[in-house]
C-alpha cells in the first residue's frame, strides 16, 4: 500500500459569489447576525462593491444579484436612509423587493413595484438594473409579452448580452410560463446566432436543455426515463460540443462563467462523457453552484463523486 494516497482536489464548497472574492467578502458581512450598528455597515460594504463594478453591468448584476437574495430588506431600508437622493440605494431596494416576492411565490404590492422599478430607472437612466428587476416582475405576474418586449428592449438599448435578462425571458417562454416548446427553441437559436462567441449568454442552450431535463425527471414516471436519455440526443451532443472552447483560450470570462461551467460538468456527466468533463472540473476548481447538482442530492457531495469519477477517467 502506497505512504501517500492519490492527491486529491480542494474541497468543494458553495459558493453563490461563484469566483468573486470581493463580492464573497460583503456577503458574509450581510448574511452575518445583524446587530445593533451592522446594518448600518453592512450598507456602506454593499455601496461599495456596487460602485467598484462601475459601468460593467455584467459584474454589477451579479452582484445585484447575490446581494438582493441574501439581504433583509431592512438593509435596503437603511442604505435609502444613508443616501436618500442617490440612485443605487434605489435600483438595489427594488432588487431586494424582487428577491422577497420570489420567494412568496407572489410581487404583493405589484403596483407598487413596478413603480419603484422605473422609479429607480429615472433615477439612473444608464443601468439596466432597474429594467432586469421589472422584467422579473413582469415574469413573476406572468404578464403578456406586448408588456414584457419593451422591457427587454431597455435592457438590450444598456446590455445585449445581459446574462440575466436571457435566464429571464427563456423562463418566461418556457410551456411551464407563458410560451411554448416551439418559443423557448427560435429564442435560443436566434441568440445563438446573433451572439459573439465567450459572451454571457454562451450558456443559454444549455439552460435550455437543462430546464427540459428537469421538466422531465419532476414529471417522473416514463418521462423521467426519457428525460435521462435526452443528453445522448443529437440536439444535446451539438450543443455540448459547441461548448468545448469554454475552458480555452478565449473562453468564457463573463462574471458567472464558473456557473455556466458547472452546468457544463453536470451535463457532460450526464451524457457519459467524463474525459471532457475532467477538464471542465478542473477549470471551475472548488466552486460549486447548488444549481443544478441539487436536481440529484446535496450538491456538494454529487460535485465531489462526479468530480473524482472524472479525473479517475482522465
Amino acid at each position: 500500500m502506497p505512504i501517500i494516497g492519490r492527491r486529491r482536489g480542494p474541497a468543494a464548497r458553495l459558493a453563490p459569489e461563484l469566483d468573486d472574492a470581493e463580492l464573497g467578502r460583503v456577503l458574509a458581512h450581510v448574511t452575518a447576525p445583524q446587530v445593533h450598528g451592522r446594518l448600518e455597515l453592512s450598507a456602506v460594504l454593499v455601496e461599495q462593491v456596487l460602485r467598484d463594478a462601475g459601468t460593467d453591468w455584467d459584474r454589477r448584476t451579479l452582484r445585484l444579484s447575490v446581494l438582493s437574495a441574501a439581504a433583509s430588506p431592512a438593509l435596503a431600508q437603511v442604505w435609502r436612509r444613508q443616501r436618500p437622493r442617490d440612485a443605487d440605494p434605489l435600483v438595489f431596494d427594488v432588487w431586494v423587493a424582487l428577491a422577497q416576492a420570489r420567494r412568496d411565490g407572489r410581487p404583493g404590492d405589484h403596483h407598487g413595484l413596478v413603480r419603484r422599478c422605473h422609479d429607480a430607472a429615472r433615477a439612473r437612466p444608464e443601468d439596466p438594473g432597474p429594467w432586469l428587476a421589472l422584467l422579473g416582475v413582469l415574469r413573476l405576474l406572468r404578464r403578456p409579452a406586448e408588456e414584457v418586449h419593451p422591457v427587454c428592449r431597455e435592457i438590450g438599448a444598456r446590455d445585449p448580452w445581459n446574462r440575466t435578462a436571457h435566464l429571464e425571458m427563456l423562463g418566461y417562454l418556457s410551456p411551464a410560463e407563458c410560451g411554448s416548446h416551439a418559443q423557448e427553441l427560435e429564442f435560443v437559436d436566434a441568440v445563438r446566432a446573433a451572439a459573439p462567441a465567450g459572451s454571457p449568454v454562451a450558456g443559454l442552450e444549455l439552460a435550455l436543455l437543462l430546464g427540459r431535463y428537469r421538466a422531465g425527471v419532476d414529471a417522473g414516471g416514463v418521462a423521467a426515463l426519457g428525460a435521462r436519455r435526452r443528453w445522448a440526443r443529437a440536439d444535446a451532443e451539438a450543443a455540448l460540443d459547441r461548448a468545448r472552447y469554454w475552458t480555452g483560450p478565449g473562453g468564457l470570462r463573463h462574471a458567472a462563467a464558473v456557473a455556466d461551467l458547472n452546468v457544463l460538468a453536470y451535463a457532460l456527466v450526464r451524457a457519459n462523457r467524463l474525459r471532457e468533463a475532467a477538464g471542465v472540473f478542473a477549470a471551475v476548481g472548488p466552486t460549486v453552484t447548488a444549481w443544478p447538482w441539487s436536481l440529484d442530492g446535496d450538491p456538494l457531495r454529487r460535485f465531489t463523486y462526479w468530480r473524482h469519477q472524472a479525473l479517475a477517467a482522465r
